[in-house]
């Protein structure tokens, strides 16, 4: 990789994150509203592919340990994370009801779920929101660029419009910490840490 590369990388990146910044609002809200769930004893879900899945599986870890302060632990499952149930479910049912079936084994009512896709076109992470709206939980996506059929199916979505999967997937990052940050200062100012 030549220094023109990674510099052409590092301009793509900071790109995108500019573009993101419109999204701070929705992030917070975003933070505001997973912290009255969670407060309230219900759950986060994730998921995601690959890249995906580690990012929602690094979200999952902030909030069931800590992201800057001491705080309680907080109810949040990757859907990915159990591989016996993952192929199990893969195995028995198809790969299209991976994370659906453990939608509907977790999920609650006013839960929350979180699918991460770079395309935006995965069916597992479709198939999910889909058996996540059938429970009455709300659903959130963190895709590539818009439009893709993720955005289009949960009830609120950011999208990064970057051409790179590798941007996309670093500029979540940066959304998970900010969610997690919003979270915390919700928990925080609420006098529930």
């Amino acid at each position: 990789m030549t220094t023109e590369s990674i510099t052409a990388h590092f301009h793509a990146l900071s790109t995108a994150l500019s573009r993101t910044e419109g999204d701070v609002v929705r992030i917070r809200s975003w933070g505001r509203h997973l912290a009255e769930v969670l407060d309230g004893g219900g759950r986060l879900l994730a998921c995601g592919n690959g890249g995906s899945a580690a990012e929602a599986q690094h979200l999952t870890a902030e909030l069931v340990g800590r992201f800057h302060g001491e705080r309680r632990a907080l109810s949040a499952i990757s859907l990915h994370a159990d591989t016996s149930a993952l192929t199990a479910v893969a195995n028995d049912y198809g790969l299209e009801e991976m994370f659906a079936r453990g939608v509907r084994a977790h999920g609650r009512r006013d839960d929350v779920l979180i699918g991460l896709s770079t395309s935006g076109a995965s069916p597992n992470v479709l198939a999910a929101v889909k058996a996540a709206q059938d429970v009455g939980m709300t659903t959130w996506a963190l895709t590539g660029p818009a439009p893709n059929p993720l955005a289009g199916t949960s009830d609120d979505a950011v999208c990064v419009d970057s051409p790179s999967a590798a941007t996309v997937q670093e500029v979540h990052l940066v959304l998970v910490h900010t969610l997690c940050m919003a979270l915390d200062e919700s928990l925080s100012s609420a006098g529930r840490p």
